[in-house]
Formats: C-alpha cells, sequence, structure tokens
C-alpha cells in the first residue's frame, strides 16, 4: 500500500504526456477510470437492448441508458459539499464498488421494468458526488498548467473506452445476452475500485469541516454568482447535453447497428479531445469554444432525412469532434475558481452536465415517439445550437461591457482576479475561504498559482 502523501504529494507540471504518466497517482488513477469507463459504456449498451426488447419503447430505452442523470441535480443540491470534505481515496473506491454491486443486481432474472429504474436512478444519486471528487484529485495531483493536458488524456481515454466498450458490449450481447452482459460490467466496476485502493494514496480533504445540505446550496450559489462563472456552466451543460439526446436514440433509430453509431461518435470525441488537449496552442483555444460546439450539433441536423447506418456514422463521428469544446471551457473555469472550491465547481460542472444529458434523454425519446428518432434528433440539434449563440452572444456583450467600463480586457487578468474575488465574497455573504460555518479551506500542499 502506498505510504500517506496527504501534505507531502508534489504537483507535477505535466509539459507532455509522458510527464503525465510519471506523476505518481496519475497512473492508478487514470486505470481505475478506465475500467469505470469500460464498465458503464459495457453496462450502458447492454442494459437498453434489455428494456428496449422488454417495452420496445424509445423513451424507456434511452432513460435506461442515460436517465440516472436526471438525479445528478439533486445530489449537486445536497451532497456537493462532500467533494471536498470526504477522503479521496475511501469516496472513489466507494462509488465504484457501489456500482458494482448495483450493475451485478440489474443483471438478475425476472426484475421489473420499475426495478430497474430505481436502482439506476439511486446509482444516478450516488454517482453525483464522484465527478467532483474525482477531478478534484486530478486537479490537486497535477500543477494548474497540467489540469488541461490531464483532462484530455481521461476523455481521450473515455472516447477508446466507448470505441473498444461498445463493440465488446455489441458483441457479448449478440452472442451471450444483455445479463451475462452486466455481469462484465460489474466485475470492470470491481476491479476499478480495487485500482484505486491499491493505487492511490491516502489524502486528507481538501476542506475541513462537515459536509452539508445547506453549505453545498451557499457553495452553490458562490459559484453560480460570478457572471462569467455561470456562463462557462451553461455552456458546458445545454449544448453538450441536447446533443448526448441525439446520441440517446441510437438504439431506437438504429436497433442493430447502435453500436457502430456509439463507437463512431467516441472515436470522433477522441479526435476533438486529442486536438483541443494537445494541438491547439494556448492562445488559440479561447476563441474555438464556440465553432468548437457548433461542429457538435451541426452534422444532427442531417437526420432527419433518415440517412443509412454508414452516413449516419459519419455523422456522428464528425459531430463528436465538437465535444472538444468542453475541455476548452473545464479550463476557463478552473482559472474562475479559487483552488479551495475546485472538486465542488468541477462536481456543479459533471452534476449539471449529466443532469441535462438525462432531460435531454428524456426529451428526445419523447420527440422520438411522437415523430421519428431522426426527426428528433434535428430538433435537438436545432435546440443545441440555438443556445450556443444565445449564451455566446450574451457572454460577448458581457465582455464589450466591461471592456467598455475598464474592468477586463484580454490583457486584464488582475482586473478579472479582482472580480472573481468580489463575486465570491458577496455571493458567500461575506465568508471567507468558501469553507462555511465551522470550517477552515486547506489549500493543496503545492502552490500552483
Amino acid at each position: 500500500m502506498p505510504p500517506d502523501s496527504s501534505d507531502a504529494a508534489a504537483t507535477a507540471p505535466a509539459r507532455g504526456y509522458s510527464a503525465l504518466f510519471r506523476t505518481r497517482e496519475f497512473t492508478p488513477l487514470f486505470v481505475a477510470a478506465a475500467f469505470q469507463a469500460m464498465a458503464s459504456t459495457v453496462a450502458g449498451l447492454a442494459l437498453g437492448t434489455l428494456v428496449y426488447r422488454a417495452t420496445e419503447s424509445p423513451l424507456l430505452s434511452a432513460l435506461s441508458m442515460f436517465g440516472p442523470s436526471l438525479v445528478q441535480m439533486v445530489g449537486a443540491a445536497t451532497l456537493l459539499s462532500a467533494a471536498d470534505r470526504l477522503p479521496p481515496r475511501a469516496t472513489i473506491a466507494g462509488i465504484a464498488s457501489v456500482f458494482g454491486v448495483g450493475t451485478a443486481f440489474l443483471a438478475l432474472p425476472g426484475l421489473p421494468v420499475w426495478a430497474v429504474f430505481a436502482v439506476i436512478l439511486g446509482l444516478g444519486l450516488v454517482n453525483s458526488l464522484g465527478g467532483g471528487v474525482r477531478w478534484g484529485l486530478l486537479n490537486e495531483i497535477l500543477s494548474k498548467d497540467g489540469y488541461l493536458l490531464g483532462r484530455s488524456v481521461f476523455n481521450m481515454l473515455s472516447g477508446v473506452a466507448q470505441v473498444t466498450g461498445f463493440a465488446a458490449g455489441g458483441v457479448l450481447v449478440a452472442l451471450l445476452s444483455p445479463r451475462v452482459t452486466l455481469l462484465s460490467a460489474a466485475a470492470l466496476y470491481l476491479a476499478g475500485a480495487a485500482a484505486v485502493r491499491l493505487g492511490l494514496s491516502r489524502r486528507a480533504p481538501r476542506v475541513s469541516g462537515r459536509p452539508s445540505i445547506a453549505q453545498t446550496w451557499r457553495t452553490n450559489a458562490r459559484l453560480w454568482a460570478y457572471a462569467p462563472r455561470r456562463n462557462v456552466y451553461l455552456l458546458l451543460w445545454i449544448p453538450n447535453g441536447l446533443i448526448v439526446g441525439c446520441e440517446s436514440l441510437f438504439v431506437s433509430y438504429a436497433p442493430d447497428r447502435a453500436g457502430l453509431l456509439f463507437a463512431s461518435a467516441a472515436f470522433g470525441m477522441f479526435v476533438g479531445d486529442v486536438t483541443a488537449g494537445r494541438f491547439l496552442p494556448p492562445a488559440l483555444r479561447p476563441r474555438l469554444g464556440g465553432p468548437f460546439l457548433v461542429l457538435l450539433a451541426g452534422p444532427y441536423l442531417l437526420f432527419f432525412l433518415h440517412p443509412g447506418a454508414g452516413a449516419a456514422a459519419a455523422c456522428a463521428a464528425v459531430a463528436s469532434v465538437g465535444f472538444g469544446a468542453s475541455l476548452i471551457q473545464q479550463e476557463r473555469l478552473m482559472s474562475l475558481t479559487p483552488d479551495e472550491l475546485s472538486g465542488h465547481a468541477l462536481g456543479l460542472h459533471s452534476s449539471g452536465m449529466l443532469t441535462m444529458q438525462g432531460v435531454s434523454a428524456a426529451l428526445a425519446g419523447t420527440l422520438a415517439q411522437l415523430t421519428s428518432a431522426g426527426t428528433a434528433m434535428t430538433l435537438m440539434a436545432a435546440a443545441s445550437l440555438t443556445v450556443t449563440a444565445a449564451v455566446s452572444a450574451a457572454d460577448r456583450g458581457r465582455r464589450r461591457n466591461a471592456q467598455r467600463e475598464g474592468t477586463a480586457g484580454s490583457g486584464a487578468a488582475d482586473a478579472i482576479a479582482a472580480d472573481v474575488t468580489a463575486a465570491d465574497v458577496t455571493a458567500a455573504g461575506g465568508s471567507s475561504g468558501g469553507s462555511g460555518s465551522g470550517g477552515s479551506a486547506r489549500r493543496p500542499p503545492a502552490d500552483r498559482s
């Protein structure tokens, strides 16, 4: 077992991929995430297929795959203060173990559909805490300038895991059964829990004090109060979520070729993450967030024409390159967030994004029941483009006003920092450190400013 490193672990500058994997604790966190990403994709395809065979409902099939995200915002409103107040290793391993047991339970023969949804919604509530703990730990392991590259590696992992997971899941479902596939996913979750428990060091929570619903609400309000940060959250949540609603219809759009569509989309996401995380110059990245979001939605406008499986897979691959926008926006979110709130801020991003994905899956499924899967995809893509245009226009207007007032500009880092501090203090009701009553913020051991 690795030694306790709660106060001694150094953060790494991580100037390249090789440097990332030389950083102690990055590799075990990466391996655990690989097991969990594979488990999630394999289980999602198996569960979506199982529910569709039982109900022949595009709505219920979509909700079985993405419905757990609907309860993410409940977790964000009640549990997120724990993201910076619980020991990361035990929390991440515990969540993976719960998913392993829950996924095995879903494989029980004769389980009614209502029980399936009760289990997956419960798992979604548990998972609302996972993103904040995991990404807060990553932000602590790596230096400030290494976070984007590190997160891009995890996003690329997600793309590769989805390609292989959906391919493997499709084979397992076809050759064996959805229930056997679910048991395979459960084993992957438990392997991820073991990798966390054996590979990560014990760390103290980033912030002291007891988690509570009241503290969660106060910190959520503090994060939401600052307009630039609020716009970043909206762009992270809504355009992305609406396109995931399109993906939730792959099973009903092409029941026999859904694995191909999912794998193609995952490959496109991999390409987008490599491009945004590795090849775009830092000075250029902030200007490409909007164009990436336009690319994310554009190809799905063609689905009302009901293209064949090959053309649909190509559209999904091209569109998913636009998921690289998420990395650009996360980098900006971290630049606007105090270090001691990084876990909570990233958890709010993760929970809000997953909630919007669940809402979008429900909306897309409803539209597909009323029209068709292809038409519903086109409508969801049009809505995504509309939101991107509206939020981007509002943000440009705010920046122009700020420049006229002399409070912000492309080179006014000090003024922006002052804006962040003032907004944070105001939203927190004048409290300092973000820890609420009875708690004090503890910064990570190394200065990552």
